[in-house]
């Protein structure tokens, strides 16, 4: 909620302040390099003092950069703002990092169970925080706040609720709690320096290189043609209701039947989640890319779209902490949403040259290529060793 509410009027604001709508787009870039930026610092928090320790890091440094945020729209000064939605994407880094901490203790075979209940429960702010936005700026300006401040202090109320929340009730740390049953009380050989330990770790482990290329191809997918379809939508003469309705379906695709694809990963194998979120994607693509002006299908493509993204993110996610030893799980956890940020990002940028330059089809069928491809790696190298444990 935190994350959603001052991101509902970030991209305006900086708008508002700098005069140009090419540098509004930056706000958004902001806070997905700023989720980007601190999510080796909260793996590495992580790893040397548990849980609580790293998201209480990401959510402090949201918690600033809401603070500074309010700050640069009072100054009236968009380079501040900036910096400020850079710590805000703390926030971010943060929620991602909570889906992993529900695994720590999870029983042999739940993982994707317990993460998917985190995932499902970002639903409820990612749907609330956006419609709180124009309340929480009346208010704020009520107790004398400047025009559009008040989302962002209403955001910082959200991230202080949540670090008092980690700190004062995630007891025992469940990281520290399951080195200690498993008799690893330490990170292990490059302790500290958390890329080296996480390179290590992937390069022994097939299974959590395959995990994390696959949130990172899902990721990406679920973004460039997310990002790029309300401009397609508004081109095609569709009103802003319209737009709206067709995201909040895609985002109740990703979020709302995240419990089942979870289910599912522990009962049928996460590998199998994985190629089915491929084929998700997949029929996504070529719906969005085949769509013409035709609503119903770009509504379609939308709903698929979230729906392979989740089966990525949470049977990949899974699988990443199931392939890995306990002591060295922040370290790879942590490189793979650094990774899952920076292919959104890219995609985002990619994504909108494409179409600008060739069209929303192209797109469809870029992405289309991209999928194929990690699809048939992955059922490849599926067909070349044994998956049962997974």
């Amino acid at each position: 909620m935190g994350v959603a509410v001052g991101l509902a009027l970030s991209s305006v604001v900086v708008a508002d302040l700098s005069g140009s709508t090419v540098i509004s787009g930056f706000a958004g870039t902001a806070t997905v390099l700023g989720a980007a930026l601190l999510a080796l610092p909260t793996a590495k928090a992580s790893g040397s003092g548990g849980r609580r320790l790293g998201l209480s890091l990401a959510y402090v440094a949201a918690l600033a950069g809401c603070a500074i945020s309010v700050l640069a729209i009072s100054l009236r000064t968009w380079p501040l703002l900036l910096a400020g939605l850079v710590l805000v994407g703390g926030g971010s880094a943060g929620t991602l990092a909570a889906r992993y901490s529900a695994t720590d203790l999870a029983p042999k075979g739940r993982a994707a169970r317990h993460l998917s209940l985190v995932v499902w429960a970002s639903t409820i702010g990612s749907v609330a925080g956006p419609n709180l936005a124009k309340p929480a700026d009346q208010i704020g300006m009520r107790f004398g706040l400047v025009e559009n401040a008040g989302p962002f202090a209403f955001a910082a109320l959200a991230f202080a609720l949540a670090l008092v929340v980690i700190v004062g009730f995630l007891r025992p740390d469940p990281l520290l709690l399951a080195r200690d049953l498993d008799g690893t009380r330490e990170a292990g050989p490059g302790r500290g320096r958390t890329i080296r330990t996480a390179w290590e770790t992937l390069r022994a482990n097939p299974m959590a290189r395959r995990a994390l290329v696959m949130i990172a191809v899902s990721h990406t997918a679920m973004v460039s043609v997310m990002s790029m379809t309300p401009v397609k939508l508004h081109h095609d003469g569709a009103n802003l209701d319209v737009i709206g309705l067709v995201i909040s379906l895609h985002i109740a695709g990703m979020y709302v039947l995240s419990p089942v694809v979870g289910w599912l990963a522990d009962k049928a194998g996460k590998v199998p989640v994985l190629v089915l979120g491929t084929a998700l994607l997949l029929a996504a693509a070529a719906l969005a890319g085949t769509a013409g002006h035709r609503v119903g299908q770009v509504t379609a493509a939308l709903v698929l779209l979230g729906l392979g993204w989740s089966c990525g993110l949470v049977a990949g996610s899974a699988l990443v902490t199931e392939s890995v030893p306990v002591e060295r799980r922040p370290a790879v956890q942590g490189l793979s949403d650094l990774l899952m940020n920076i292919c959104g990002a890219t995609g985002t940028i990619v994504a909108g040259a494409i179409v600008g330059l060739l069209g929303y089809g192209v797109l469809g069928l870029v992405v289309g290529v991209m999928v194929a491809l990690a699809g048939l790696w992955l059922t490849a190298v599926r067909r070349r060793g044994p998956v049962a444990s997974t």
